[in-house]
């Protein structure tokens, strides 16, 4: 059976400080910072903590909080088939940097979203030009 979704792409991740934060991850558990910026009114960082997805602090998602989210190869097509099966978004789909993406709940009251990556490298790029870029001011 295959599964629903394709790959955790991002793990979003609340603090309530990132400077605080950004340090413990570097210098205690030995992340590697891709970038830090802020940007629309939110102050992000990417860590590169394992293998997996990138571990993105983000002071615009309350902590203690994680909110995972799965790469789909076709939103809509992905948004329609969950819909049969009775699956709800939180509200309607909305773009972050690497393409339109939809959040929503489980029963428990577990947020999770679903993600099309049209934009597939503006994660990565953003480590080029955007380390520690308006964190502290333009």
């Amino acid at each position: 059976m295959t599964a629903p979704f394709g790959k955790i792409g991002f793990l979003y991740v609340g603090t309530s400080n990132i400077s605080r934060d950004i340090e413990y991850y570097v210098k205690v558990l030995g992340a590697k910072k891709l970038w830090h910026f802020r940007e629309m009114g939110a102050e992000v960082a990417a860590l590169r903590l394992c293998d997996g997805p990138f571990y993105l602090l983000a002071d615009h998602r309350t902590a203690p909080s994680i909110l995972p989210l799965f790469e789909v190869s076709d939103l809509r097509a992905s948004a329609k088939a969950l819909k049969a099966r009775g699956w709800k978004p939180e509200a309607r789909s909305f773009e972050i940097p690497p393409g339109p993406c939809y959040l929503f709940r489980d029963p428990s009251g577990n947020e999770l979203g679903i993600f099309e990556n049209v934009r597939p490298h503006v994660m990565v790029d953003f480590g080029d030009e955007a380390d520690d870029r308006a964190a502290t001011g333009p």
